[in-house]
């Protein structure tokens, strides 16, 4: 019985993976060095805070600032993007948004001041928003979407642990260079990106897969969790490495801890797709967000080496293992893409309230314990929104309740 049950799980991940090859190989490529790319300030934000303050003599307070500034700017190009996507050519959403983040980081080169910087990164995040949003649409539409945001967030091990290993090592105005070469490199490809989506009209088509079905709500709902989600993400990442040093903790323990808890999200991803094969997506994500908020509540209590092991590994792992969930959850109710754009959104808006939450919290001198017990909060919060609508969904759409 288990044998078979062990056959038919691995003939639908065959059929699954058959499936997205068939799907535009080469949008999906493209889409996915664009997501690597435009989520790199995201990913690498512990690294580039630290930068900002040793290269730049950014205060602790500032770093929060302009973190949150470019990843607002993050949130409101993709939210633009989301608008306008179905009705522009994407093509030229994807050129504008590579122009405004080469422009204003080849601006941070000439200007290091804090006023200037500020702005200039909520412009360049602004570009990376909506070269981002095309993108992450993109694996929307994919007829397994759950699947291609899987392979998406499993690549971004590599390049979150590349990230780690190598901008340490620049200058400022490397770091700057590093994200102006990968956005122009999107140029000799640009002719592999879907101009307009296959059929926009396909949720009409398919009402029984729209959000017509279950209300329009319900995506929203998803979408509010992921920025609480990011919230605690937003504060805890652009923090642990300056929390950590401030806690004398070895500075070349912490730099090797980051590149290799960074591989975690490669396990993340694996356990990810067994768990959710077996148990679906929403029971899954509620034990992996109460767990990642432990992860980082301990920290309130002081920062020791041990301490800083569990929580950084417990963070990278799940932090992918949550984002599989979400957006594979937020596709059950969103056939086509169009809320699949505001996904970069939820993702900067929590990543600019996250830091600046915490930046006020050290204004306040609350040191970076009470950083930390936002950071839970938030955490926790967006798994309270997740179990009231696995609650919901049980109730009058169990099928749905228990999706992978």
């Amino acid at each position: 019985m288990i044998e078979n049950q062990t056959k038919t799980g691995l003939a639908l991940a065959l059929d699954d993976w058959r499936a997205l090859i068939n799907d535009d190989w080469r949008s999906l490529a493209i889409a996915l060095y664009m997501v690597l790319v435009g989520y790199g300030v995201l990913v690498g934000i512990p690294v580039i805070s630290t930068a900002w303050v040793t290269k730049l003599g950014f205060s602790e307070i500032e770093v929060g600032r302009v973190a949150g500034m470019d990843l607002g700017g993050l949130s409101a190009g993709a939210i633009v993007t989301a608008w306008v996507i179905n009705y522009v050519n994407r093509k030229l959403l994807v050129l504008t948004g590579i122009t405004l983040a080469v422009f204003a980081n080849g601006m941070c080169l000439e200007y290091v001041d804090y006023n200037s910087v500020l702005w200039l990164r909520f412009l360049a995040g602004f570009g990376s928003g909506i070269y981002t949003a095309v993108a992450v649409a993109t694996f929307g539409m994919s007829v397994r979407p759950a699947l291609a945001y899987n392979l998406m967030l499993f690549s971004f091990a590599f390049s979150q642990a590349l990230e780690m290993r190598i901008l340490p090592n620049l200058s400022m105005n490397g770091i700057y260079w590093v994200f102006i070469g990968c956005f122009l490199a999107t140029l000799p490809f640009l002719g592999w990106v879907q101009s307009y989506p296959k059929n926009v009209n396909i949720q009409k088509n398919n009402p029984d897969t729209s959000t017509a079905k279950y209300g329009v709500y319900i995506p929203w709902i998803c979408l509010l969790a992921i920025f609480m989600t990011y919230i605690n993400i937003g504060g805890y990442w652009t923090y642990i490495e300056l929390a950590a040093l401030d806690d004398n903790t070895n500075p070349k323990l912490v730099s090797e801890v980051l590149v290799w808890a960074s591989l975690c999200s490669l396990l993340g991803c694996l356990f990810a797709t067994l768990l959710s094969n077996r148990f679906g997506l929403l029971r899954p994500l509620l034990v992996a967000l109460v767990t990642m908020a432990t992860g980082v509540g301990m920290l309130a209590f002081g920062i020791n080496e041990p301490r800083f092991l569990v929580s950084v590994f417990t963070f990278s792992l799940l932090w992918v293992f949550t984002d599989v969930y979400q957006m594979g959850s937020l596709a059950n109710f969103d056939y086509g893409g169009h809320y699949a754009a505001y996904l970069p959104a939820a993702q900067g808006l929590g990543q600019i309230v996250g830091p600046n939450i915490a930046a006020s919290l050290l204004a306040a001198n609350l040191g970076y314990q009470s950083v930390f017990i936002m950071c839970w909060c938030a955490a926790m919060t967006a798994m309270l929104i997740y179990w009231i609508l696995h609650r919901y969904l049980r109730a009058k759409y169990p099928s749905v309740a228990d999706a992978s």
